[in-house]
């Protein structure tokens, strides 16, 4: 009799489990969607993980698009978080309207972060940019102030858009803007190898490449002369602020860049993966996993105890 009464508990518990994985599996589906900046430029976003969960806000750089988050998206240490990524104008699936004027005031690229912030309804997101998501980044926190985030991520975010911050390729970006495409398409892809101290397998590499295709000439022209408000941004956020960069990095100069960070705001906490170049968060993806969880889960604390 107890014996009958034990399976019966325990078939039911399997059957439970299973019904609960199910259903965490059916809500970890990524949802796509739409959101319309003050300029009218629509951003295409995508969720994954627990909708529930603590949320996080992935920008990603020059060239890029979501699925450059694809390794955290997709990552065991990251599952119990709300994932939220979204392409910058003139990348990926968002709009890329003509001209420069869509791409010039730094303002635009900040709306753009809070129209998502809103769209999403997400309750003080931890914010996390790569190379030219920092720049957007310090643009919003410039704009709108830090009373709507709970804590921001450079990855080897792009501070000041000045020449003792940004490693000169002078060749490079000529060829990239190039009218000629196959000179064009070559210096993306010199470009995107830049990238990488330890290049990602190929099939990864390719991928790159592809959002690189996808990106808008005007916009790519534009980034340059692109406005950016570090100073009052970055200068006068009190969120905690994380700087994860690499030691390798050939498109940003990691220590200029770290100098001026912390002269701005004394208050960043900073971490160099010595095995990284441009992309931490690739090239070393379980290490920038965890210590991204790690700075989630103590901003959250963080917050609770506040209120």
């Amino acid at each position: 009799m107890r014996l009958r009464l034990f399976s019966s508990f325990l078939i039911a518990g399997c059957a439970m489990a299973t019904l609960l994985a199910a259903a965490s599996n059916a809500l970890a589906a990524p949802v796509s969607y739409t959101v319309t900046s003050t300029d009218g430029v629509k951003l295409a976003v995508q969720e994954s993980g627990n909708p529930n969960g603590p949320p996080i806000i992935f920008v990603h750089g020059l060239l890029g698009s979501r699925l450059d988050w694809d390794g955290q998206a997709h990552s065991a240490d990251l599952r119990q978080y709300r994932i939220i990524s979204y392409d910058l104008r003139g990348h990926g699936l968002s709009d890329k309207p003509a001209g420069a004027e869509p791409y010039h005031d730094g303002n635009r690229w900040a709306d753009d972060l809070a129209a998502v912030i809103e769209g999403a309804h997400v309750p003080k997101p931890v914010v996390v940019g790569w190379s030219l998501g920092g720049v957007v980044i310090s643009n919003y926190l410039a704009k709108y102030g830090d009373g709507a985030i709970a804590g921001a991520v450079y990855v080897d975010g792009v501070v000041d858009l000045a020449p003792d911050q940004i490693v000169d390729h002078p060749d490079v970006y000529r060829d990239m803007n190039s009218p000629d495409l196959k000179t064009h398409l070559d210096g993306e892809r010199v470009f995107v190898g830049l990238c990488f101290h330890r290049r990602p397998h190929a099939q990864a590499f390719d991928r790159l490449l592809a959002n690189a295709a996808m990106a808008s000439w005007d916009m790519q022209k534009e980034i340059p002369t692109m406005t950016d408000f570090a100073e009052r941004g970055l200068g006068n956020a009190r969120v905690p602020l994380l700087f994860i960069y690499g030691a390798h990095d050939a498109l940003v100069d990691t220590r200029g860049t770290l100098a001026r960070a912390n002269a701005l705001n004394p208050h960043i906490v900073s971490t160099v993966y010595a095995n990284s170049g441009h992309a931490p968060f690739i090239e070393e993806a379980s290490r920038f996993n965890r210590d991204l969880a790690r700075f989630v889960d103590s901003v959250q604390t963080h917050e609770t105890v506040g209120q």
